[in-house]
């Protein structure tokens, strides 16, 4: 009667047997995933600076051709943004890496040159053939060197004069640099926007690429994330504009002097008292429009009223010309205490 009941072991053959070491072999091979190792590649969201490339391009072929005649067309490929490793990873060395600064904007750029762009140059501008000779990861000649060197400043002094109609930057070259670990201009992990353009050269087509810390634009994205950076002024609605701006009201200050005075002192005064300004004719007094220092005047007199002569701007430039420093001007001393207008 015994043997019709199952045993043990059967009875775990039968459910499964052996779930608990089963799941927990299931669960040994199941490893994290780490969201942070895929790459986020997002195209476009740039469209001002997409603009100032397409402008760029047009000038930068015709100036490189006078370095290399070879160069049939130079075209901007794409522009996305990623994060900087991603973009570091994916270019072959040798490379070039130029680090560039965009006053006033605080953060570097990169000008990266492929090592196919440079080796393709310089075989057509020895008479070989528009095809990359093996690398076998050496580093650049000073031949080579040289070639970037043209290349890169071409690349910058046209790309700084395409800025001249959006916004006022001075292009600085700060290095050039052949080891990748050298030319990190953010963390890895920071976003980067990633300019990449091609150059044909005899048919033979070789990258070459921008990198911008994504909030380096910050100042100016307004510029930068719209499609109005080149966009035509109306002359109906500057007219109308200009006619308002005309019509604004300004409070205008003209402060004489600033002294220093006790409370005792203050509480002492009575009607009739005379407070001496010691000021000249000479002295340079400032202007002050809407409670900002804004012009240099000095103090005259039309028939029966008073009245002060706009000498120059607060900042010693009117016009692009700086007018010289005077002995009588106002001394930063003398700004400590309250105005007396």
């Amino acid at each position: 009667m015994s043997e019709e009941f199952l045993s043990q072991e059967e009875i775990d053959a039968l459910l499964g047997g052996d779930s608990n070491s089963s799941s927990e072999e299931q669960k040994s091979e199941v490893a994290p995933f780490d969201f942070s190792l895929v790459e986020h590649i997002r195209k476009g969201g740039v469209p001002g600076l997409e603009l100032i490339l397409e402008r760029w391009i047009k000038i930068y072929s015709e100036e490189i051709r006078r370095l290399v005649p070879q160069i049939n067309m130079v075209t901007k490929e794409s522009v996305y943004i990623t994060r900087f490793n991603n973009f570091m990873s994916k270019i072959p060395l040798p490379a070039s890496y130029s680090i560039v600064s965009m006053k006033p904007l605080k953060d570097n750029f990169l000008l990266v040159l492929d090592s196919r762009l440079v080796f393709v140059v310089i075989s057509v501008m020895f008479g070989g053939p528009a095809q990359p000779f093996k690398i076998e990861g050496r580093e650049f000649t000073k031949l080579e060197t040289k070639i970037i060197d043209d290349i890169v400043k071409i690349s910058l002094s046209t790309f700084q004069y395409t800025w001249k109609d959006v916004y006022p930057v001075e292009f600085e070259l700060k290095s050039i640099e052949l080891n990748p670990a050298l030319a990190r201009i953010v963390s890895s992990n920071d976003r980067v926007i990633v300019v990449e353009c091609s150059m044909d050269i005899d048919g033979y087509e070789a990258p070459f690429f921008f990198c911008f810390p994504q909030g380096m634009f910050l100042p100016i994205k307004e510029l930068i994330f719209s499609e109005s950076v080149f966009a035509e002024k109306d002359p109906v609605w500057e007219k109308h504009l200009t006619k308002k701006l005309l019509k604004t009201e300004l409070k205008l200050i003209l402060e004489l002097t600033r002294k220093n005075f006790f409370l005792r002192e203050l509480l002492s005064w009575k009607e009739g008292d005379e407070i001496l300004l010691d000021i000249s004719k000479d002295e340079f007094v400032k202007l002050y429009v809407e409670n900002k220092a804004k012009f240099w005047a000095k103090l005259g007199k039309i028939k029966d009223k008073y009245a002060a002569l706009v000498v120059d701007m607060i900042n010693g430039e009117n016009n692009g010309r700086k007018r010289e420093k005077s002995g009588t001007e106002p001394e930063s001393g003398r700004e400590k205490s309250g105005r007396i207008s």
